[in-house]
């Protein structure tokens, strides 16, 4: 006697409540196992941004809006910074290193950002071709730039105002893209790099006669002249923890700046998404907990209607293991399938949020990753098919031959 065959028989023999159970059962995974692959993407994503930017320096405004635009590239910036005054601020004997950034400008949705080449590098960011800008207008464009738009070196084009598609385009100041990144699996496969230069020059704060010219002063004078510019933010990084300790309360106190911490800001950020995540994963648990009482009640109420058949089956020498068997193999395939399918539901629901924040902020998720907590999720979901058939199981095993036949 194939067991087996004979589960999924009497599996399939009840669609209505199987189908319930199975509906249940899918939601219930396949919530559960998003929640648990958008964290893990989301927090992986976050502390690859983050890398050794111990603070970031920007207009005064929201903190959290501060590290969004100025690590992520994902908010609006606060405003502008006087280029001089963050100068000064790298200066300070508990400033290891400061990276200035300049950004207000993109091209087809993806922003242009001025920087020095220490940006790329704090990202271990290395070239595909090409080589890294080294004149204003020059661009070194990250991998998925590269990929989404098509963009090889030697190409032109124009960025726009603003850091969405759609703005007044700067004609007058043409791109060449000299070099491409490979894939970091960080902000910098988003972001199309130049000269802060660049951003300046766009912004008519010098004359495009002043970008061209060069002479033998030409040097010192252009450092004179950007001591004069605006940034939008810059990203320090620490000598000792003590910088951590003075630092910020001395430039929001002291200065025209607003200094925020990333790992704080991020940290709040996340007990702030936890508080959803956390409902909406009991809200999950509660969906397994009734599926795996439909379960239950399926196999159950089976049971009754089966009660003959299965007395049949033991006077005809099936023994009672192999009737237990029976039915703790219907209430697993019924809690494996469901299962199964909530992966599938997880992953095709991580797929449109990837196509959703692709579409919004250029960052994309893989779906194809296995996580650790999916094998406990697995391992939940069989203990639940287990429980749910395991007084059924009992009944079946203490079944009345004469008595079952007999009241037939």
């Amino acid at each position: 006697m194939n067991i087996f065959k004979l589960s999924y028989r009497n599996t399939i023999s009840r669609p209505l409540s199987t189908s319930l159970s199975l509906i249940l059962f899918t939601l219930g995974v396949g919530m559960i196992s998003l929640l648990l692959q958008i964290n893990r993407h989301i927090q992986t994503q976050m502390e690859n941004n983050i890398k050794d930017i111990d603070m970031v320096v920007g207009a005064k405004g929201s903190p959290l809006q501060l590290i969004l635009s100025a690590v992520y590239h994902i908010d609006d910036p606060t405003g502008n910074i006087s280029f001089d005054e963050a100068r000064q601020l790298k200066k300070n004997r508990l400033v290891e290193s400061g990276i200035p950034l300049s950004y207000g400008d993109s091209y087809k949705g993806y922003r242009i950002v001025g920087s020095e080449h220490d940006y790329p590098n704090m990202y271990d960011a290395t070239l595909n071709r090409g080589r890294l800008w080294q004149s204003p207008f020059e661009v070194t464009i990250g991998a998925t730039v590269a990929k989404t738009l098509n963009i090889t070196i030697g190409d032109k084009f124009s960025g726009s105002h603003g850091l969405i598609a759609g703005g007044e385009t700067h004609d007058d100041h043409p791109y060449k893209v000299v070099g491409t990144f490979n894939t970091t699996n960080s902000v910098v496969d988003q972001l199309i790099l130049t000269a802060s230069e660049s951003v300046w020059y766009a912004h008519h704060q010098e004359s495009s006669d002043d970008a061209s010219h060069k002479d033998e002063h030409g040097t010192q004078e252009n450092h004179k002249k950007n001591t004069e510019h605006d940034i939008t933010a810059m990203l320090i990084k620490f000598k000792s923890p003590m910088g951590m300790i003075q630092l910020p309360r001395m430039v929001n106190e002291n200065t025209n700046m607003q200094a925020a911490l990333p790992a704080y800001e991020i940290g709040r950020l996340f007990n702030l998404m936890g508080v959803g995540i956390d409902t909406l994963s009991a809200i999950a648990i509660v969906i397994m907990a009734v599926s795996g009482l439909s379960v239950f009640i399926s196999l159950y109420s089976a049971l009754k209607d089966r009660e003959y058949e299965m007395a049949f089956m033991r006077a005809y020498g099936s023994t009672r293991w192999q009737l237990v068997w029976l039915v703790l193999q219907e209430g697993l395939l019924l809690t494996l399938s469901g299962f199964l399918l909530g992966i599938i539901f997880c992953r095709v629901g991580l797929w449109m949020v990837s196509e959703l924040l692709e579409t919004n902020y250029h960052y994309t998720f893989s779906g194809w990753v296995w996580l650790q907590e999916e094998w406990w999720l697995l391992g939940t979901a069989l203990t639940i098919g287990l429980l749910s058939s395991l007084l059924p199981a009992i009944r079946v095993f203490h079944i009345n031959i004469s008595k079952a036949l007999a009241n037939a």
